[in-house]
């Protein structure tokens, strides 16, 4: 937006669809990927653009002012703006537009795609998606241990990111092989290029990047020596946006020292509260949850996201690991101003955990949830009779967390939450619930949220629908949309 189109002077990226606004007149059919203002905007137009744009995508010539008060400073402030010179920017047209591409995508590869190399004599042990254990000698020179079947296709100018899972004795020494394929009709496989990475390298996210001009295939392996226990948990791959947001502009990660990962986003709407904290549920493909859901509340949210073991492991880990991500939440309510009673916890399925243990830290103003599961030990059992191949992901959770696949490890797994559970003064906090009346995962979570706050001073109220854990999503999201536009309106909107 502004008095010049700069196609017209500079080069532009050939993955962008180009738009010139002199002023925005019409509303746009879908939203802006990157959004260029070279003129101060209007009321009308702060409104539409608020409404178009995404946050982090947001950059303001220096000609441009952004004096206290104006539309644009305000419309600045709430995308995550940035001013940008006149080189940075023909460098952003040229360059980097492909770094602001729509949506994410990012998963990993699969432990049964793993094997283990021929030639290694040692003990192996499989344990599902917490990874493979091995235990021997690798040799004195760096040898393959582990590669992964079913190589990955990387794009013609496309950049993956990958990160390793991995535990080991200091006696062993790793290195990650990555080798790009180009196959031709009827050939045999052509090596584009070879990618070597030491354990220093390993120690943040590692970029591939297919320079060639033709589609490539990623074939990955690791190699080891020495002598000792090495875990391979598991090898994530990523479509990078190269180091302008994790899965989407302006996402972040934080990592503890067991390499454990979990994800967050912020958006500051309309900076005004309450904080909208959203926990994603049970996703195989990685990224974020809720995007557009939360952005339409129009306040300042925040995504939580992690993908350990299969499609989650309920937001549960070390001190350290737990610790963070109440941290990620705290650091957003500071930079808002934002007290506990401003804060909204929130989540489905796996997510509903993920407010509700850490709602016992954050005693937030609500904590709004669909299809709870609180008992995550009786989830676990529950795939043995009620649920029978349904939700394996649980016992994985239930091993990693407890080691054991025992009735007491059940019952231990219960007690961790229902412990910090009713060590918590739930006064001032309310709790919104939709519930399936014949959940096969956690059937007895709203009867036992009620029993354990009988005598907490609190609000808890809930909706009932008939079915299984998965048989009605659509009508709990409904449900839980509702509540959460209710909430909102009475309880903050007004005053």
């Amino acid at each position: 937006m502004g008095t010049e189109d700069f196609s017209k002077t500079m080069q532009i990226s050939d993955c962008a669809e180009w738009y010139y606004e002199p002023d925005l007149s019409e509303t746009p059919e879908k939203d802006f990927d990157v959004v260029l203002l070279d003129r101060e905007i209007t009321a009308d137009e702060f409104d539409c653009l608020m409404q178009f744009s995404r946050a982090y995508c947001v950059f303001v010539t220096e000609k441009v002012s952004l004096k206290k008060g104006s539309m644009t400073r305000r419309f600045s402030i709430r995308k995550m703006g940035k001013k940008i010179s006149a080189e940075r920017l023909a460098h952003l047209l040229k360059e980097e537009l492909p770094d602001y591409f729509a949506g994410s995508y990012g998963e990993k590869y699969k432990p049964e795609n793993m094997s283990i190399a021929q030639g290694f004599s040692g003990k192996v042990s499989w344990k599902g998606y917490e990874g493979i254990d091995l235990a021997g000698e690798y040799g004195n020179e760096l040898t393959q241990i582990v590669f992964w079947r079913n190589n990955i296709p990387i794009e013609i100018g496309q950049t993956i990111e990958f990160w390793l899972e991995y535990a080991k004795d200091e006696t062993v020494e790793i290195s990650l092989e990555i080798v790009i394929l180009q196959f031709g009709y009827g050939t045999d496989p052509v090596v584009q290029s070879v990618h070597t990475y030491s354990e220093s390298e390993l120690r943040d996210v590692i970029y591939i990047e297919n320079r060639s001009e033709k589609v490539g295939h990623i074939f990955a392996s690791l190699r080891a020596k020495g002598t000792g226990h090495l875990t391979v948990t598991a090898l994530h791959d990523r479509h990078s946006r190269k180091g302008k947001g994790v899965f989407m502009p302006g996402g972040k990660r934080s990592v503890t020292s067991e390499r454990e990962e979990v994800f967050y986003y912020f958006d500051p709407g309309n900076v005004m509260p309450p904080l909208n904290v959203y926990f994603s549920g049970y996703k195989t493909q990685e990224g974020f949850e809720g995007y557009y859901m939360m952005r339409r509340m129009g306040h300042p949210f925040l995504l939580i996201s992690e993908s350990r073991l299969e499609g989650g492991g309920f937001y549960l880990g070390s001190e350290k690991y737990e610790d963070s991500i109440e941290q990620i939440i705290r650091e957003h309510m500071k930079k808002l101003g934002f007290q506990n009673s401003e804060v909204i916890l929130s989540g489905l399925s796996m997510g509903t955990f993920g407010a509700l243990y850490y709602g016992c830290r954050i005693h937030p103003h609500t904590i709004l949830i669909g299809k709870p599961l609180a008992s995550i030990g009786d989830v676990a059992a529950n795939e043995r009779i009620r649920r029978p191949g349904g939700f394996p992901t649980s016992l994985d959770v239930l091993h990693k967390v407890c080691g054991s696949l025992s009735q007491d490890a059940v019952s231990k797994l219960n007690d961790r939450f229902w412990n910090a559970f009713d060590q918590t003064d739930w006064s001032g906090t309310r709790f919104a619930v939709a519930y399936m009346i014949e959940d096969d995962y956690d059937g007895t979570a709203y009867e036992k949220l009620q029993s354990h706050l009988k005598n907490a001073n609190t609000q808890i109220y809930g909706k009932g629908i008939h079915g299984r854990h998965n048989d009605n999503t659509s009508g709990i999201v409904g449900w839980f949309v509702n509540q959460y536009r209710g909430i909102i309106r009475n309880d903050f909107d007004r005053t």
